[in-house]
């Protein structure tokens, strides 16, 4: 199993007054390309408590951890600095990250003074090595400790998607190798979620637990019918054993279905 843990940095995630989208977003993105995506935790910008989540999620040697937020050049950017400390390495002026931080500007045509507010986004564990941000100024980060790579990237969402689809989830996808992956999605009226727990929960035990999702979402009731969504995840390495899995589970939900007198709303 292809391990990913993603850590989010944030005193606005905490309060409320940012969506954690780039979550959603990172944990959507891999596991479509099969990566396992085991946590995600949510810390403030508080150096002690980046050292030690870091360092609480190094000990369980996931392949990557992605750390989203705390890039820029503001006092409480704070994220390198929380690194460095876990990792016992030196910030240092990293001259290709100064490089990339003046190309960023003058790609867009502003003419700025290289002060410590700018400087400090080129200013970087040392031994790391900067990945060009191609829409935003402060570069992401990428290091490794032992066997796990962390790549650290700006928070702004725009700027995280960039760069994670450009330099990030190619490099796992590589790592992973070949995966398929389908899904299938019953919108399902007459039928709420504990009618068919029982029946479900046999069907998710005939198959091995890393290869089959099948998870109930309830959609409410209308005049006191309940309508649930039924979603269906088969993947793996061999796209006939993954389609014929999912072929074999969509026919056994069906019997379900019709045997707790369902009616099939929509398939997707």
């Amino acid at each position: 199993m292809y391990i990913v843990e993603i850590l989010c940095i944030g005193n606005e995630l905490l309060s409320g007054i940012t969506l954690n989208t780039n979550a959603h977003w990172l944990s959507r993105k891999i596991t479509k390309i099969g990566g396992f995506v085991r946590r995600v935790l949510v810390i403030r910008d508080d150096l002690n408590e980046i050292r030690l989540t870091l360092l609480e999620s190094l000990n369980r040697k996931p392949n990557w951890i992605v750390v989203c937020g705390g890039l820029g050049p503001t006092y409480d950017d704070k994220t390198l600095l929380g690194i460095g400390k876990a990792l016992k390495k030196r910030l240092i002026l990293n001259n290709n990250a100064l490089d990339m931080v003046k190309k960023s500007y003058k790609d867009r045509h502003q003419r700025v003074k290289m002060n410590k507010a700018r400087l400090k986004m080129a200013i970087i564990p040392k031994g790391s090595t900067p990945i060009l941000n191609p829409v935003g100024n402060a570069p992401a980060v990428l290091l490794c400790v032992h066997k796990t790579q962390i790549i650290c990237l700006p928070g702004v969402p725009n700027e995280m998607k960039a760069i994670a689809t450009r330099s990030i989830l190619p490099r796992i996808k590589l790592e992973i190798g070949n995966f398929t992956i389908r899904e299938i999605n019953y919108y399902v009226q007459g039928i709420s979620e504990a009618m068919i727990s029982s029946r479900l929960t046999k069907i998710v035990a005939s198959a091995p637990n890393d290869r089959l999702y099948l998870k109930t979402h309830p959609r409410g009731y209308v005049n006191n019918i309940p309508t649930i969504r039924i979603q269906l995840v088969s993947k793996g390495y061999n796209e006939e054993v993954v389609k014929d899995l999912i072929n074999k589970i969509s026919k056994q939900l069906l019997a379900v279905i019709r045997k707790n007198k369902g009616k099939i709303l929509k398939i997707s």
